[in-house]
């Protein structure tokens, strides 16, 4: 296995990895094409590191942006998805992405990595906690989407 950078000829491979994701968070999912095209045009501060089995296929991926400011006004990285198709758990793939993610913040000079886990899963926790990450109480995830997104959009 390796984990390396997505690149712009890996949006057809890729495709039906989140396609995969999409079913299992069980929320809809867009067409193929619109995915593909997506994965064409990612916003900048934005990538995706891909991990890579023999023959080519893709097992696993992780979305990171860049956020600023952070902690001593340092940049840092947000973890948005990290998703191992289901046939391949187990195996070490999202370690490994976890690792890769750590470089890419070393050597980059990222401050920190933050990210969000589901609170039903206790085994994502026990997993983030056993390569040394800790939950941050003093933090709260808000959403606004939906009628609440454009009502905000438009209120004047």
């Amino acid at each position: 296995m390796i984990i390396r950078p997505f690149e712009a000829g890996d949006a057809p491979a890729l495709a039906p990895l989140l396609e995969q994701m999409q079913a299992h968070y069980g929320v809809a999912c867009p067409p193929r094409d619109e995915i593909v095209a997506s994965l064409l045009d990612l916003p900048p501060g934005n990538r995706i590191l891909l991990a890579q089995l023999a023959l080519g296929h893709l097992a696993g991926f992780a979305a990171l942006a860049t956020v600023f400011p952070g902690p001593g006004l340092r940049k840092g990285l947000f973890l948005k998805e990290l998703y191992v198709d289901a046939d391949r758990r187990g195996e070490g793939i999202g370690k490994a992405l976890m690792q890769a993610i750590a470089r890419v913040a070393a050597q980059e000079g990222f401050g920190r990595v933050d990210w969000t886990a589901d609170r039903t899963k206790p085994q994502l926790s026990a997993f983030y906690e056993g390569l040394g990450a800790t939950a941050q109480d003093e933090k709260q995830f808000y959403r606004i989407s939906g009628d609440a997104l454009a009502t905000l959009a438009t209120t004047s």
